[in-house]
């Protein structure tokens, strides 16, 4: 297949100069255009991603949904594809996406999960950790992101857009650079999702608090499969109880501030 497909990849990113390559390099020879929203980068980001043959622009970071949803108000297709700055599409992946749009046709969903499998940066290329399934292909009419600050997921517009399908080929994700950049994030993150909560009312109770590091340490371990990565499995695991931790001490210590000043 020579002919670029009818769609718009658009990428959110700041400072991503050293992953986004392979992000660009993944689609711009087979899509109608890329998009790259930069929200402040110190390095070459923006540089980079024009010299692959992307759009760059700037806008200041307004929170993860609405700056997906400024990514999405760029794109002249109706189908948009949005990828983050640390993803990379797989050929396999690529040829089952050019199928959809073989021929005259239009795909027969209005939406399409991904195979998303994450790579752990101490591993060889191609070892991957967790899977999840995240809706990335859609029509706009029918599918976007929601407008959460925090979480950035697709939800339907529509009736058309509820129905999905999982698209079998890997989506590469290069989560975390070290474990440096893996705690720098949890601690940025949990920020938010306390925040998040404290803004919904969602006080922590202290079960909740006292059973969160073991509970989502045996998810990781062992509903998630991180048992069989030995060593490797075994330390994510506890980094994962940690950051689900983290989030609920940063909430229960917004509430105890603001009860504090409420009694003056």
């Amino acid at each position: 297949m020579t002919d670029k497909i009818p769609v718009s990849v658009f990428i959110i990113a700041k400072d991503e100069a050293d992953r986004i390559g392979h992000t660009i390099r993944s689609v711009v020879d087979w899509v109608d255009e890329v998009y790259v929203i930069d929200s402040g980068s110190e390095d070459d980001t923006m540089k980079l991603s024009r010299e692959l043959g992307a759009h760059a622009v700037f806008n200041e970071w307004p929170g993860y949904g609405p700056q997906k949803n400024y990514g999405e108000s760029l794109c002249r297709n109706d189908w948009l594809l949005n990828l983050d700055a640390d993803e990379e599409v797989t050929p396999e992946l690529r040829q089952q996406m050019e199928a959809l749009f073989a021929g005259e046709t239009e795909p027969p969903l209005k939406a399409y999960g991904v195979t998303r499998k994450l790579m752990h940066f101490i591993e060889e290329t191609g070892t991957y950790g967790m899977t999840d399934y995240p809706i990335r292909l859609y029509h706009k009419d029918h599918a976007g992101f929601k407008s959460s600050t925090v979480h950035d997921s697709v939800a339907a517009k529509t009736p058309e857009g509820e129905k999905s399908e999982i698209l079998p080929g890997v989506l590469r994700h290069r989560c975390f650079r070290s474990y440096k950049h893996m705690v720098d994030k949890i601690n940025f993150y949990s920020t938010m999702q306390a925040e998040d909560m404290f803004r919904k009312g969602r006080k922590p109770k202290t079960l909740r608090i006292v059973t969160e590091p073991f509970t989502t340490f045996l998810k990781a371990y062992f509903i998630r499969r991180y048992i069989a990565r030995g060593v490797t499995g075994f330390l994510e695991s506890v980094i994962y109880a940690f950051a689900r931790t983290l989030r609920l001490a940063k909430a229960r210590a917004l509430f105890i501030e603001a009860e504090r000043e409420r009694k003056g």
